[in-house]
């Protein structure tokens, strides 16, 4: 069998040969109907006809998506790992120069099957987050772009219950139901990161989050891609392909909120644009503040034992692992990471390069998200304005890490508490943010119209025009 092709004459689409192991594709396709009851309960809220959507049907670099209008319930969720090099060894760790391995080393089962059960769990929950968005939709474009995601995100929890079930036997198993029975924002049973437990319930915060948090989740996927366990590092690597557009949906998405804002501050001359239907700057900062100090969250604290020992597992690597100058084992190295001094000031120490993973995987992170806030800048500058948005300081709103016992400004400057609480509405969203962002979202469901608080794309989808008809409502 041609394993970069998928094979859409089974049940569940695949290109690792399911037919072939007759228990696991029962097992899996005793879990198919839990999962469309998932998605029927907690996914998209919009009827719909069908909705022009990629599908993937090769993993290999030239021609792996196929585009097409599709009714939501018929989307062909599937498994599909990159295809396998026979010839590569594991790059990391006391592992390090031999062959990856193609089961799970009983020494390290409860770790790995831990790393797939909190990715999986993340893949669920922002369509959970996100279900109700097709409702106040901004375009057919923005709301074809919705349900890509939704659709992708939906195959990543395939992706994650493939591993679960085949190799983790029937503790993988009841991982994987119990990542349909947990939802995010529940209070009997929350999703396990808490940036998927926040709400998503305008069209800002979505863009805030594909851009954010979904690049953290780029992130995390990139040290997983690093893994000695071939399965894992090769259902990552495909995953990555889907994810680069979740984050372009984001960049783009705030790109346009802030060339219309801009155009509506030129148009008028004002920096209130609210009387004009647009979001101001400072708004939309507040946004960002918000959105990356969780994301950043994500990461976990600036040092972790756990993490070290998973590197020198060879179970999770680190961003581009191969590109790193070092004898990648990190024994005898060491790196500055932040934290709070013994006179309580906002510092760094040093510590062992492997008891640091979690703070080179953040700077990584960090450095990347410059690069989206440069370019949004750059719209600003483009409409002659002096405005600039900006990340703020690292231990900003920070609820995990060294700086969770301390308050920030987004300068950096610390605070007491009572200063905080009596400064923080200028730097994070308000009630009153919330409510006007929310009154401007109105459904834009005509082709070729948007809604007024954000531009029109430059470009459509796979050539189209952006008033071809993304998608069929009923």
């Amino acid at each position: 069998m041609d394993t970069t092709t998928a094979d859409y004459s089974e049940k569940i689409p695949n290109n690792v040969e399911l037919n072939s192991d007759r228990r696991l594709q029962r097992a899996l396709e005793s879990w198919q109907p839990n999962f469309l009851n998932w998605w029927s309960s907690m996914g998209p809220a919009l009827p719909t006809r069908d909705v022009y959507l990629r599908t993937a049907v090769n993993v290999g670099r030239e021609g792996w998506a196929h585009f097409g209008h599709v009714a939501m319930r018929d989307y062909r969720w599937g498994i599909f790992l990159a295809e396998r090099d026979r010839e590569r060894r594991i790059g990391f760790g006391a592992h390090k120069g031999e062959p990856v391995w193609q089961k799970v080393p009983g020494e390290y089962r409860a770790e790995l099957q831990r790393l797939i059960v909190i990715q999986g769990d993340t893949e669920p929950a922002s369509v959970e987050q996100q279900r109700n968005l097709g409702a106040t939709a901004p375009s057919l474009y923005d709301l074809r772009n919705l349900f890509q995601v939704n659709v992708e995100e939906g195959r990543h929890l395939w992706a994650m219950v493939y591993l679960l079930h085949a190799y983790f036997g029937r503790d993988g198993r009841e991982e994987a139901e119990a990542l349909l029975h947990r939802n995010s924002g529940s209070e009997d049973a929350p999703r396990i990161l808490g940036a998927f437990n926040e709400e998503t319930p305008d069209w800002l915060s979505f863009f805030m989050f594909t851009y954010f948090t979904d690049r953290d989740g780029k992130y995390q996927l990139g040290t997983l891609k690093e893994s000695a366990f071939d399965p894992l590092s090769r259902t990552c690597e495909f995953m990555l392909k889907e994810e680069a557009y979740h984050m372009f949906v984001g960049t783009t998405g705030v790109d346009r909120v802030v060339e219309r804002t801009a155009q509506v501050m030129r148009e008028h001359d004002t920096d209130e644009v609210v009387a004009h239907g647009a979001i101001p700057l400072d708004v939309i900062q507040r946004y960002l503040n918000f959105h990356y100090s969780v994301s950043l969250d994500l990461f976990g604290g600036e040092t972790s034992t756990n993490v070290a020992n998973y590197f020198t597992a060879g179970l999770k690597g680190r961003w581009s692992e191969q590109r790193r100058a070092d004898d990648h084992r990190l024994t005898d190295d060491s790196i500055m990471v932040d934290t709070v001094t013994e006179d309580g000031e906002i510092g760094q120490t040093e510590v062992s390069a492997l008891i640091g993973l979690n703070t080179d995987l953040r700077r990584e992170y960090i450095s990347d998200c410059e690069t989206g806030v440069a370019r949004w800048n750059r719209v600003l500058a483009e409409a002659d304005l002096p405005q600039r948005l900006r990340l703020p300081h690292i231990a900003f709103n920070r609820k995990v890490g060294a700086f969770s016992g301390i308050e920030a400004a987004p300068d950096g400057e610390q605070l007491s508490t009572s200063d905080w609480e009596a400064r923080k509405d200028a730097w994070l969203p308000t009630d009153v943010d919330k409510t006007y962002v929310r009154s401007l979202m109105r459904p834009v469901y005509e082709r070729g119209k948007i809604a007024s608080w954000i531009a029109p794309p430059r470009n459509g989808i796979n050539g189209k025009p952006f008033d071809y008809e993304y998608v069929n409502l009923p």
